[in-house]
């Protein structure tokens, strides 16, 4: 894909901001720029930072990196999509989404090993949400319950959530308030096994830490 420099300048990225986009001309490349930014730790209360805030900042968490990866797909020609998972008991989680030919793979910035990159060998998007069931948890328990259909962030003004100078939670009531679908019923989640005590271990790797 080109990158848009007219788009780039109609939205008015900086040139700094432009030289980053510039460079992230695929979403291997994406994510590795995602994985190298620390987590957003918010330690003066809950964030939503803009794509060009958290650039700032030089930290982010999972929907600050989405609009960071987002805003690279739309400058590189390609649907600027995301997906949010909305979980029981835990927090949700949101990714960006892309396709290589007829198959999706997802962006995501996070701090465990197990909400992050996904190839694109998904023949759906619910297929590529599934294949983060068992690693969604909260200590022992399963917790992902349902995600959004693909949402179509660059259909919005940019300033909701690339460039915007305050914290963007409107533009994250959207996402969340977006049509989703159940992945189990009710039934299912009432069986579901605990994971074991091996597999609680794993889940206390993290990346950062504060």
């Amino acid at each position: 894909m080109v990158f848009d420099r007219a788009l780039a300048g109609v939205i008015g990225l900086t040139r700094e901001e432009i030289a980053i986009f510039r460079k992230l001309s695929t979403p291997e490349k994406i994510q590795d720029f995602l994985t190298n930014i620390p987590i957003n730790f918010e330690p003066q209360g809950d964030t939503c930072y803009s794509a060009r805030v958290a650039l700032q900042m030089n930290r982010c968490h999972c929907i600050e990196g989405a609009f960071i990866a987002a805003s690279a797909l739309l400058l590189q020609g390609r649907p600027a999509l995301l997906m949010d998972f909305q979980a029981s008991g835990d927090d949700d989680h949101v990714l960006a989404l892309f396709k290589q030919g007829r198959h999706w793979g997802a962006i995501s910035k996070s701090n465990s090993i197990w909400l992050r990159w996904r190839d694109p060998v998904y023949l759906t998007p619910r297929e590529l949400a599934m294949s983060y069931f068992h690693e969604y948890v909260r200590e022992k328990h399963k917790t992902l319950r349902r995600v959004s259909k693909p949402f179509d962030i660059g259909k919005y003004d940019p300033d909701y959530w690339m460039t915007s100078r305050e914290n963007c939670w409107a533009m994250a009531l959207e996402i969340d308030a977006s049509p989703h679908m159940d992945l189990i019923s009710k039934v299912q989640a009432r069986k579901l096994k605990l994971r074991d005590s091996l597999e609680t271990r794993a889940g206390d790797f993290k990346e950062w830490t504060p």
